[in-house]
């Protein structure tokens, strides 16, 4: 029988590297040299005769298309691996989920909940992430799947649509425009208006402001769906925003007024994304069925 030329240990250390970013993070992350995790590295590069990562000085490591590839398969095995070795043998099974900041609260819990009621062994890790670093964890697959807005995502990814949700406006109760129902673009933004300052959330934003001819006065940036809500809610100036909230009121029982846009505006897409393979893994298949179903009914 032959011998399996590279060990679990230097995995880890590829691993490591992969997300920290640096030999040296993944060494202070995983408490031991720097050295160690240089040397696994260099080893398993040897072993496949192409590099892995790309070194630039001053700038850490990051991974080749080659490395991000055998990442992927390094991943997967570890995890077989500690399936075959759990002494519980709970036959139990994972999928990594990527959820996009703001559609996360709305949609995951629900999808995780109701899909673990039909597949009572599974486990659902959620990881939350902004568009680029979902991007990332797929390519070097820290993740299975990703619930994300299809906006400038690479070609690379296999993606599956599910719902195209309109903006709408956010304004508190109120402001002169909460009975109205509908509004333009322009007449929202005669007000200061609170940004969603996520990558890629901010640039869509503008851009629709900026097509229908308007430069809006931003009053305030936020990263958080519920910091928003609460500041448009108190009248610190109003929102525009695409995840589907229900609620009418913010986080701090302030209520807020959705407001419908007359524009003709291009749509958020939500989609399941994830890089594709030659086989799918079955619980993978089993979970976009049941998203796809889920965003149908």
């Amino acid at each position: 029988m032959q011998s399996i030329p590279i060990s679990l240990r230097q995995i880890d250390y590829v691993i490591a590297a992969a997300e920290t970013g640096s030999t040296a993070a993944a060494a202070r992350a995983l408490n031991v040299s720097q050295p160690s995790v240089s040397l696994s590295i260099a080893k398993v590069e040897d072993h496949f005769g192409r590099p892995l990562f790309v070194r630039s000085a001053g700038q850490g490591i990051a991974p080749t298309a080659f490395g991000l590839r055998k990442l992927r398969a390094l991943r997967s095995l570890r995890a077989q691996v500690q399936t075959v070795l759990d002494p519980q043998d709970s036959g139990t099974e994972e999928l990594n989920l990527g959820v996009f900041s703001t559609l996360g609260p709305r949609y995951a819990p629900a999808l995780v909940s109701s899909f673990q009621k039909t597949h009572p062994a599974t486990t659902v890790n959620l990881h939350e992430g902004d568009l680029g670093q979902l991007t990332r964890w797929l390519e070097n697959g820290r993740i299975d799947l990703a619930l994300i807005y299809d906006f400038g995502l690479p070609s690379s990814l296999e993606i599956t649509p599910l719902a195209d949700v309109r903006p709408y406006g956010l304004v508190a109760a109120e402001h002169p425009l909460a009975g109205r129902g509908t509004v333009s673009m322009a007449e929202l933004l005669t007000a200061p208006l609170i940004l969603m300052n996520l990558p890629h959330s901010r640039d869509y934003f503008l851009t629709l402001a900026q097509m229908n001819g308007i430069r809006p006065r931003i009053a305030h940036e936020t990263g958080s769906v519920e910091m928003l809500r609460a500041m448009v809610a108190n009248s610190m100036g109003v929102g525009l925003m695409a995840t589907d909230i229900a609620q009418d009121t913010a986080c701090d029982g302030h209520p807020v007024t959705r407001l419908e846009l007359s524009d003709p505006l291009a749509p958020h897409r939500i989609a399941l994304a994830r890089m594709p393979q030659a086989h799918t893994v079955p619980l993978i298949k089993a979970f976009q069925t049941h998203v796809a179903r889920s965003f149908d009914s």
